[in-house]
């Protein structure tokens, strides 16, 4: 054996411990504990699938309340964590020893005492025994532990940092502006663990309902062959061009992102293949890495799943999951093509080749097919689309029944189809590439697997059904092919011996099942964990605080706030998964952003503040010095960790550009879009806009840029994301109007507009309050009863407009107006010229860039230089 070849084990080695240690636990027992191991973990996954089915309604058995669910749900998951995750790195790895046992037991005792008392425990609330005190206390400490152990000290440390405040809030070197009245034991743990203010609350309950289940979904996917699937078609697709192999990373990085739910799992899924090809056609180890973690990490902003935030934000947003969906699908699908981008400059700059294709195409056979293939797709989705909605009025109930047996039929045509093709076989990323595989005969081997993709956004967006219930039909289907489709091909291909290949997919199935619950183990715990942060904040109010602290820092300045935001979600994501990371920064930060922006004028939809610290968020998987991704990355490439980091820093600038952007400008969210060309206007020009602002930041557009070129190409990609910014310097964007005249100027709005108003008064707390909100005033109706429908009565004292009452409940209450407060202003939208003429000077500016670097592209002889097309 050469010293390369043992120092490339050495590396392998190295990475199935980080895989290990970051997703599944890195221990391995053998005999009677490895079965236990194995049948607890399908017993959860059975369990959950059970939980999200209609059989319980149907059989009325098992039937199980969310409360219930969720303690069940956090005792599998810590009773495994103590199970597969060893307690120091010198911790044994094949056995388990018994103070580990014991650990597990009494954590998942103390999880499951919620279901196990649940009676007893609803009967007095608010009154807890010593049994429920030592049972809250023990099972805290369990679960920190477990934490601990699944994902290393970080989210440990920052709970108990939280957990500390509760005590000791109002201790002497706590600060002044920091300081609250403390809470009993007594308090703190009813607080925390008998009631769903805390460890059981809203981040739990999601991860109960919605993320087990796609994380399942996904681990059944990649078992199937789908996960090499994906890969082998990105290659197949753009392998042949400059910097292919990075190209393809970056497309199959955003395939396996659909069901991802860690940038870990993401990294290493793709980059055990993509890395060792990225360096052979000419990227350095840093960049190859780099480009593996950017477009990793950017899997965990790609609907539908996102890292399993997309159901939290269902939750903590409070609009349904297909409008999340909606709102995050743009700015993640322009930031993956500027990444796209960003490999193609970089291969141009370093004169890199693609990788040899099995037959040179014909640009217009390429072309028609292409064509072809797209306006066959969409006349097909057209032709899906209304014949299902002709069945569903024509068979009613009884559509499902008929939907399915037409699945089953395009199931085992797509299985006739890929048994004329052979079985994609998993590559050896070392040995060399002679060629491509032909993309057509690639993407052919395994349509079936886009089946259950389909019908899982088929369920979520189409028929609206719950996130739940749709991964379990979706995984259903999954199951049903594990089963079905070596034993079909083989009976298609006349090959014998199709029982033992049934025998093959049962044993996948189950190795499935095991690998889905060992990967939802850290997102378990984390969103337990999570859970304690977001009960201090609840009992403590340091919310509140947060917004005070970043108010003194900024000085009130808007865009200080903003900035000190994201600096803040940044450090608290360090070395947190994304469930636990979102969780976190949603509950301290988005608060900030909601309370400040609107003191400072700024007033924008709960879902862009919210993805706002999100993206921040998962910037720490990145940066150094805990990005996790990162160190995964070098593992794959051998190169240097934080050299990677910041490289992969680099090329995710775009990702942190973008939440400024979109905070200003919502329509790169969807919102405030009112027709299809309206919609697909605001795509092109954000795509055209990213490509651009990658070019400067890369110095390199047609050429190698000029820093003034640069500098224009990024007030060109200013302009294109926010045109607004310029119209506003010209003409104010709103009229005031006196609020004296609030009742008859609300009166002769149209309906369904929203009010926007100042105001300011004196809190409950006493503090001085002065913000712009918004007010939605439904439909036409006099001026007293549009301001009731927004939630408020108003008097007038010599002139000056005061809030008399406030509805319960009501839109006013929820944007935090109070009796009392006074109207300082009335702002109505002012008539504009539209912002879109500065996309003109932008256009020109961009085209002169694009004469001048072409020109200067020529050869002095006046010819083009030769430059190979990908």
């Amino acid at each position: 054996m050469t010293n390369e070849q043992r120092a490339t084990e050495g590396n392998d080695r190295d990475l199935q411990d980080l895989i290990a240690e970051s997703d599944t636990g890195a221990r391995q027992p053998g005999g009677i504990t490895a079965r236990i191991l194995l049948f607890v973990a399908v017993a959860w996954s059975v369990f959950q699938l059970w939980l999200a089915s209609p059989l319980p309604y149907i059989f009325h058995f098992g039937v199980f309340n969310s409360t219930e669910a969720r303690s069940i749900h956090l005792a599998f998951a810590v009773f495994l964590a103590f199970m597969a995750y060893p307690a120091f790195k010198s911790s044994p790895r094949t056995y388990i020893p018994v103070q580990d046992w014991v650990q597990a037991l009494v954590g998942a005792y103390c999880a499951a005492y919620i279901y196990i008392a649940y009676v007893e425990l609803s009967s007095r609330p608010g009154l807890p025994t010593t049994m429920d005190l030592v049972v809250a206390g023990v099972g805290l400490v369990m679960l920190l532990e477990a934490t601990r152990r699944a994902l290393g000290p970080p989210l440990m440390c920052v709970a108990l940092v939280f957990l500390a405040y509760v005590f000791f809030g109002n201790a002497a070197w706590v600060p002044d502006v920091l300081q609250w009245r403390g809470a009993s034991f007594s308090k703190a743990m009813s607080h925390q663990w008998l009631t769903t203010e805390g460890v059981f609350g809203i981040a739990l309950g999601v991860s109960t309902s919605f993320v087990f289940l796609f994380v399942l979904f996904g681990s059944l996917l990649d078992k199937a062959g789908a996960g090499n699937y994906f890969i082998k078609v990105a290659f197949a697709a753009l392998g042949h061009m400059r910097g292919g192999p990075a190209k393809a990373a970056v497309l199959s990085s955003a395939m396996t992102g659909l069901i991802s739910g860690s940038s870990i799992a993401n990294v290493v899924t793709t980059g055990t293949f993509t890395i060792p090809l990225m360096k052979r056609v000419g990227f350095p180890g840093e960049k190859a890495g780099a480009v593996e973690v950017a477009s990793s990490v950017n899997g965990q902003i790609m609907p539908p799943v996102m890292g399993a935030a997309a159901f939290l934000m269902v939750e903590y947003v409070g609009i349904p999951y297909p409008e999340v969906i909606k709102h995050a699908f743009l700015p993640a699908t322009i930031s993956y093509l500027a990444l796209i981008y960003i490999v193609h400059l970089e291969a141009l700059k370093a004169n890199m080749q693609g990788l040899p294709r099995r037959d040179e195409p014909n640009m217009k056979r390429t072309l028609l097919r292409s064509l072809i293939f797209v306006c066959s797709l969409v006349i097909l989705s057209g032709v899906v689309y209304y014949a299902l909605e002709w069945q569903q009025r024509l068979f009613g109930d009884a559509v499902g029944w008929i939907v399915s047996v037409e699945c089953a039929v395009i199931y085992f045509a797509g299985l006739y189809y890929a048994s004329k093709y052979p079985d994609l076989e998993m590559d050896d990323p070392n040995q060399p590439v002679v060629e491509l595989p032909a993309l057509g005969e690639t993407a052919k081997a395994g349509l079936h697997y886009l089946l259950p993709v389909v019908v899982l956004v088929w369920f979520l967006m189409i028929e609206l059904k719950s996130p739940g219930l749709s991964a379990f039909w979706a995984t259903v289907l999954m199951i049903f092919i594990m089963l079905t489709q070596k034993p079909v091909k083989a009976f298609f291909r006349k090959q014998p011996d199709s029982m033992s290949l049934f025998r093959t997919g049962v044993i996948d199935v189950i190795d499935g099942f095991a690998t889905g619950a060992r990967n939802m183990i850290g997102i378990g715990v984390a969103t337990a964990a999570a859970g304690i942060i977001v009960g201090t904040v609840s009992l403590t109010g340091i919310g509140q605080v947060m917004v005070e602290f970043v108010e003194i820092i900024s000085g009130g300045n808007l865009m200080l706030i903003l900035i000190m935001t994201a600096i803040i979600s940044l450090i608290l994501g360090m070395g947190l998964p994304t469930t636990a990371n979102y969780i976190v920064v949603s509950s301290l930060m988005a608060p900030v952003i909601v309370e400040l922006g609107a003191q400072n004028g700024l007033i924008v939809p709960l879902i862009a503040v919210h993805l706002f610290v999100f993206y921040f968020g998962i910037m720490a998987d990145v940066t150094p010095p805990v990005g996790l991704a990162s160190f995964a990355a070098a593992a794959i490439s051998g190169a240097d960790p934080m050299k990677t980091g910041f490289v992969a820093f680099f090329y995710s600038m775009r990702t942190a550009v973008l939440p400024f952007l979109f905070l200003f400008n919502t329509q790169l969210l969807m919102i405030g879009i009112d027709h299809v060309f309206e919609a697909i206007w605001v795509i092109v020009v954000a795509i055209i806009a990213m490509l651009v602002f990658a070019a400067a930041t890369m110095g390199y557009f047609f050429t190698r840029s000029r820093l003034w070129e640069s500098a224009a190409l990024l007030l060109i990609a200013f302009t294109l994301f926010r045109p607004g910014f310029w119209l506003d310097l010209i003409e104010p964007p709103f009229n005031n109007v006196n609020p004296a005249e609030i009742v008859e100027k609300v009166a002769t709005l149209p309906a369904n507009t929203n009010l926007r108003i100042d105001v300011e008064g004196t809190s409950l707390e006493g503090d001085e309050v002065k913000k712009s909100v918004m007010l939605p005033l439904g439909p036409k109706a006099s001026g007293e009863d549009r301001l009731y429908n927004a939630g408020i009565a108003v008097r007038n004292e010599d002139g000056r407009i005061y809030v008399d009452d406030v509805v319960f409940g009501g839109p006013a209450e929820k944007v935090g107006i109070d009796f009392d407060y006074e109207i300082t202003a009335i702002k109505l939208e002012a008539e504009r010229m539209p912002k879109e003429v500065f996309f003109a000077p932008a256009f020109l500016l961009l085209g002169l860039i694009i004469f001048l670097q072409r020109r200067r592209h020529r050869h002095p002889d006046g010819t083009r230089a030769p430059v190979k097309e990908g």
